[in-house]
């Protein structure tokens, strides 16, 4: 594992691997610290930053991922084309970039900032909490995907119609529908009102 901002040893000389630090923000979005990923997503949660991508194909279909079954949160779920968060003092963009191309092995062929949103998660299966400040992106993807399965079960191009039919009978991620609408107005002005966002 490369060693970057995001991580730091954890002073143990038994090997265990390096732990990944989060921005903690306040209300306002403004970086207050770090937390280690697990404990800052322990009830009750610590408000930290994160990012969605959401990323179309030509005919205006949405990309959705089913998160990897190892995963520790949120295993097999459903959620937006990715979503993470950014190493300590990495910019927003930069980590949704690198990310998308991490779990999905693409780059988009266009990204562009959507807003952000600030929610607060409890997941009943895993018994962690989202609290986040999440950015969000939207973009185009034109590029034939190369999923990491370790990150990724399967994914999948929708309409808005093929997903409320996929959301009434799959498990989706606590917070997809939340950074979803958020980004509704972005979507659609990338999409345009043929595709039904």
């Amino acid at each position: 594992m490369p060693i970057t901002p995001a991580t730091t040893t954890n002073g143990s000389s038994n090997g265990a691997a390096d732990a990944i630090l989060l921005e903690l923000v306040d209300e306002d979005g403004l970086t207050i610290g770090t937390a280690e990923k697990l404990t800052a997503h322990q009830p009750p949660g610590q408000l930290h930053r994160a990012f969605s991508v959401f990323l179309f194909d030509e005919r205006g279909r949405l990309l959705l991922q089913q998160r990897a079954l190892g995963k520790y949160h949120s295993p097999g779920v459903w959620s937006n084309t990715c979503c993470g968060h950014p190493y300590p003092g990495e910019a927003p963009f930069a980590a949704a970039a690198r990310r998308t191309f991490e779990e999905l092995g693409v780059s988009p062929s266009l990204l562009a900032e959507a807003g952000t949103v600030r929610y607060n998660h409890p997941d009943p299966a895993s018994g962690l909490v989202e609290q986040e400040y999440n950015h969000l992106f939207v973009g185009l993807v034109q590029s034939r995907l190369r999923p990491d399965p370790d990150e990724v079960g399967d994914t999948a191009y929708v309409t808005p119609a093929e997903l409320a039919e996929r959301h009434a009978k799959d498990t989706f991620s606590a917070w997809f529908m939340t950074v979803l609408d958020a980004a509704r107005p972005a979507v659609r002005e990338l999409t345009g009102p043929s595709a039904g966002w």
